[in-house]
């Protein structure tokens, strides 16, 4: 078929499987630490560059594929973890989190003209409290109140806060390095030449 075209070309593909690939890779440091049974780990970065570096759809399917290649038992989460348990534990809210971590940071750095490092950082922090937004309520449905779970989740955010300004910077070297990475927004499709 000449008219048909592949749902992702090769290259988007191996973007994806590459991050997906450097998201378990990020695993094998292992968590330390944490509340209610959450390690504290570096592996978090992950989707925040997959997001920032690739965009919201391709960083948003390579967390995917990683969750996915967890669930069906590969131990590729921080500490070796992998199957359905980390899905329903204390740590399931994080691990999902992922997603929309991957998708808000994406979606910001996809829809602006400037991706330098001030929108990357905003992107990147809007990304963080997007697995927050998931994952405090589920630590506090393990400990039994939302304001205690917030409370305990405070000891992610040094970390964190750390994690996102390297994922920034990172994103940044390499947006520089390849402009043509990401599309323009559709906004500057209609500039003058």
């Amino acid at each position: 078929m000449s008219g048909s075209r592949s749902a992702l070309p090769a290259a988007a593909l191996a973007r994806v499987v590459v991050f997906a690939a450097f998201i378990a890779v990020l695993g094998l440091f292992p968590g330390i630490g944490g509340v209610a049974g959450v390690p504290i780990v570096v592996q978090n970065i992950g989707p925040l560059l997959a997001g920032a570096i690739l965009g919201w759809k391709l960083g948003t399917a390579s967390v995917g594929l990683f969750l996915v290649l967890t669930a069906i038992g590969l131990p590729l989460l921080s500490g070796g973890r992998g199957g359905l348990a980390p899905f329903v534990g204390p740590s399931a809210g994080f691990v999902l989190g992922w997603l929309l971590s991957a998708l808000v940071t994406g979606l910001i750095v996809q829809h602006v003209r400037s991706r330098g490092l001030p929108v990357l950082l905003l992107a990147c922090l809007a990304g963080l409290l997007a697995d927050y937004l998931i994952g405090i309520p589920v630590i506090g449905l393990f400990v039994g109140d939302l304001g205690a779970g917030l409370l305990q989740s405070l000891v992610f955010v040094p970390g964190d806060l750390i994690k996102v300004v390297l994922a920034a910077v990172i994103a940044g070297l390499v947006h520089r390095a390849l402009p043509d990475l990401l599309p323009p927004p559709a906004s500057a499709e209609f500039r003058v030449r």
